[in-house]
C-alpha cells in the first residue's frame, strides 16, 4: 500500500506541474493577441487619422477662409444680435402691403457688437428705405428671401465700413463684421 500512496502523490505533484505549464502557455498566447490586437487596431487608428487630414486639407481648399479660433485653441461660439422688429409699406402692386420682419445678426467677432450697436440708427434707416423700395412678389419665394438677406448683410456692413471702388469703378462690398442676417420673423400682408 506504501507503493500506491507514493504513485498517488507523484501523480497529484505531476499534475499542478502540467497545469502551472499549461496556464503559462494559455497567458502567453492571450497576451500576444492582446498585444497584436492593441498593435492592428493602432495601425486602423492611425491611417483613419491620415485620411481625415487628407480630408481635411480638401476641405481647406474648398473653403480658404479658416474659423477663428481663440487663444487656448478653441473656436468661438457665434455671436448674435437680436434686432428689434422693422415694418414697412412694400411698393403697392395690388393696393396696400406690408412687410414685418425681425432680425437676427451672426456677427463675426464679440468686438464688433459695440461698434454696430452705434451704427444702429442709421442701420435702421438704410435697412428700412431698402425693406420699403420691395415688392411682396419678389420676396414671396425662398430665393428672394436668401437675396433679401444678403442685401441686408452688405447694408449693413456698408454703414459700418463704407465700399470702395475698384479701378473700374464698380463697388466693392466690404466683408463687415456681419457674416448672415437669419429671419427670425418674416410676414407679408
Amino acid at each position: 500500500m506504501a507503493k500506491d500512496a507514493k504513485a498517488v502523490e507523484e501523480g497529484a505533484a505531476e499534475a499542478p506541474k502540467k497545469s502551472k505549464k499549461l496556464l503559462i502557455i494559455i497567458l502567453a498566447v492571450v497576451l500576444l493577441l492582446v498585444l497584436g490586437g492593441g498593435g492592428a487596431a493602432f495601425l486602423l487608428l492611425k491611417k483613419n487619422a491620415h485620411d481625415g487630414e487628407d480630408e481635411e486639407a480638401a476641405e481647406e481648399t474648398v473653403k480658404p477662409k479658416k474659423k477663428e479660433k481663440k487663444k487656448d485653441g478653441k473656436e468661438q461660439p457665434p455671436i448674435f444680435i437680436n434686432l428689434d422688429p422693422f415694418t414697412v409699406n412694400l411698393t403697392p402692386e395690388t393696393g396696400d402691403q406690408y412687410l414685418q420682419v425681425v432680425l437676427s445678426l451672426e456677427l463675426d467677432d464679440v468686438t464688433a457688437e459695440p461698434m454696430l450697436k452705434a451704427q444702429m440708427p442709421k442701420i435702421r434707416n438704410n435697412v428700412t428705405l431698402m425693406l420699403s423700395g420691395k415688392k411682396a412678389s419678389e420676396l414671396l419665394p425662398r430665393e428672394g428671401k436668401e437675396k433679401l438677406a444678403e442685401e441686408l448683410k452688405d447694408t449693413m456692413n456698408s454703414v459700418i465700413e463704407p465700399p470702395t471702388k475698384n479701378k473700374k469703378g464698380e463697388l466693392i462690398m466690404p466683408d463687415g463684421p456681419v457674416k448672415s442676417v437669419l429671419f427670425t420673423s418674416f410676414i407679408i400682408q
